[in-house]
């Protein structure tokens, strides 16, 4: 048959209907993909809010100059206490340590009103805990838009009560918070949710789980040095894991604190949620047991000085509070022989300056080879030599915009202790090229600033080189061998981060591996803890426990084993009558187990064979 002589029939619309009705298929299968699409869109965007920004951030804004900035400057200067101040309460006086303008006077918690905020916090915590990861996502992820879009003022308010620069409010507030929210939104889940575990032989019918569940409320003890991202670091951890949390920032930043722990209790309020889920509480260090003591606190992350932690941790064995402490550093920076010192002496100047040395992975020991010494001490001095102390913000009178590198120090009070330190090394031998004694700005005449500092050919063992200094001073020290470079960075009494620099990468991490701390960068400077997916925390009189990471983010939570049966139906745990209660014959028992353990565990098979037989007969008798 050829194929003019086939008849087609070109009246059959039976193919012609497939195709219309495919098509409609995938449209309206396209159309509710769309639609889902869409509301998972809407679900998962951020909720606007909006707070205003204070007015001590604005050009114009004027105020009062203390003539001795204390945060007990209320007591002996008129007009900045309220006109009617409360009867036997405290008062903490805000001010700018980089102008000493009056910000604000604050009444402190007492003990009562820190028992009643953990209340608050207590009762909203239930409701908070049955949220989703989904809701907790779009918490932070609308704190997150918030963030960026008003960085700018919250860097302001952060220079205005601590007098920090611009660019470091930027690096230690905005960058390194914007980072754990985008880990919190991206990993936060993975993290908490429910983990399947391996089981051995005896346990072959069963499955096991770890659960992440919220401990209730938690609380954090926080440093004044970088005043938004101690505060929310801890609060968007606490959230993300089903808890409500009481924060207890330092009296030095109450006032910044208290407009940063207003945004993101607003965030709450405008995503559905309680807004007492998060607390401040604002008091000084005697009235902290309250919070320390409370039979209500589940979890205390502390970060400040070790004299304090040691407080903080004694008062937690009252209930048994888990504690982590991220406590003082001593951070070594090691320059391996032969190292380009040009390629890395902007990282080294960073490491030892930023935020006026007031940062507790600052580097406050520069190590390097006798033979590169000369060069690193002349390159230091001469960039120490060219920084400039001041503050960033704009104020009426100015006429120019400040500029500054460096800025204010939290406080003046430390002042006598440093140079009495640097004098104490001079005496020593070591060799002061910059700074070395506070600064007076020429224009404020006020201000807590201390002169970048720079010391050379430093002893290791001198007390300069082995206490903590919190401020922008930089020591180098010489050193002849690795070895003895290994044993200096680990001399001191602490271990919380360092930095190794060389220029053959295994080379640095072999050193990196035998120095006694939490946290190495390598050809690098602090990087560690912008990564919010790594553990952050030291070792020895540094403190103990990790905020940041799984495992700090799993330390705000109670892990809880559960074992189900695998096949139920089937199989399910029974005593066999020869262990049963009970027990008819000691030997027979004995000779049971041991047969047992010797069938899972003996090495050889040989002997798990005569196990196994013993057990069997054992079984039958």
């Amino acid at each position: 048959m050829s194929y003019h002589d086939v008849d087609f029939d070109y009246d059959d619309d039976e193919g012609g209907l497939i195709d219309p009705v495919w098509l409609l298929m995938i449209c309206f299968a396209l159309g509710i993909w769309l639609v889902i699409n869409r509301y998972q869109s809407l679900l998962n965007r951020a909720i606007f809010f909006r707070i205003a920004p204070p007015p001590q951030i604005k050009e114009t804004w004027t105020a009062q100059k203390l003539p001795e900035p204390s945060l007990e400057a209320h007591l002996n200067t008129d007009g900045l206490l309220p006109s009617m101040p409360l009867e036997g309460r405290k008062y903490i006086t805000a001010y700018d340590p980089a102008t000493a303008y009056h910000l604000d006077t604050i009444l402190a918690d007492s003990q009562q009103d820190i028992t009643k905020k953990i209340a608050d916090a207590y009762q909203a915590q239930p409701e908070w805990a049955k949220t989703s990861f989904h809701d907790r996502r779009r918490v932070m992820r609308s704190l997150k838009k918030w963030l960026v879009e008003n960085q700018e003022t919250c860097a302001k308010v952060a220079c205005r009560d601590t007098g920090k620069t611009m660019l470091d409010a930027a690096l230690g507030e905005i960058i390194t918070t914007c980072s754990k929210l985008d880990w919190l939104i991206n990993h936060g889940e993975r993290v908490l949710s429910p983990e399947k575990r391996y089981n051995n032989l005896i346990m072959f019918y069963k499955k096991s789980y770890v659960y992440y569940e919220p401990l209730g409320v938690v609380s954090a003890i926080v440093s004044w040095n970088y005043p938004l991202h101690n505060a929310w670091s801890p609060i968007m951890a606490a959230l993300f894991a089903g808890n409500s949390v009481v924060i207890k920032c330092s009296e030095h930043v109450v006032w910044s604190t208290s407009w940063f722990v207003h945004a993101i209790r607003e965030c709450l309020r405008a995503c559905g949620h309680s807004e007492d889920l998060v607390q401040l509480v604002c008091c000084y260090p005697e009235d902290a047991e309250a919070l320390t003591k409370s039979p209500f606190i589940r979890h205390i992350t502390f970060i400040g000085s070790e004299r304090v932690g040691r407080i903080v941790a004694q008062a937690a064995t009252e209930y048994l509070t888990p504690v982590t402490l991220e406590l003082g550093g001593k951070d070594p920076a090691i320059i391996l022989p032969s190292t380009d010192l040009q390629k890395y002496i902007s990282l080294l100047m960073r490491g030892v300056y930023q935020n006026a040395g007031q940062n507790c992975i600052g580097i406050e020991r520069i190590l390097v080879h006798e033979s590169q010494y000369d060069e690193l001490f002349e390159l230091f001095t001469e960039r120490a030599d060219k920084l400039r102390p001041g503050h960033s913000l704009k104020s009426p009178g100015d006429g120019v915009a400040p500029v500054a590198d460096v800025g204010a120090m939290i406080s003046g009070d430390r002042f006598p202790g440093l140079q009495h330190a640097i004098h104490d090394a001079v005496a020593q031998g070591a060799i002061l090229t910059v700074g070395g004694e506070p600064w007076t700005h020429p224009y404020l005449e006020r201000g807590s600033y201390f002169k970048p500092t720079l010391l050379g050919d430093v002893n290791p063992n001198s007390e300069i080189a082995q206490s903590e200094l919190f401020a922008p001073i930089g020591l180098i020290i010489k050193y002849d061998t690795v070895e003895q470079a290994v044993e200096i960075a680990n001399s001191t009494r602490y271990g919380l981060g360092a930095s190794v620099f060389g220029p053959v990468r295994d080379e640095c991490l072999k050193v990196a591996k035998r120095l006694h701390c939490g946290m190495v960068a390598v050809n690098d400077f602090g990087v560690f803890y912008l990564s919010q997916d790594l553990p952050f925390g030291g070792t020895k009189a540094s403190g103990y426990g990790r905020f940041g990471g799984p495992e700090g983010l799993r330390a705000l939570t109670n892990t809880k084993a559960i074992v189900v049966d695998r096949w139920g139906w089937a199989i399910q745990t029974s005593i066999p009558a020869v262990l049963d209660y009970p027990v008819r014959s000691v030997t027979q028992s004995w000779d049971f187990i041991s047969g047992l353990v010797g069938f899972l565990y003996a090495d050889g098979w040989r002997t798990r064979i005569d196990a196994l037989v013993k057990l069997i007969r054992a079984s039958g008798r």
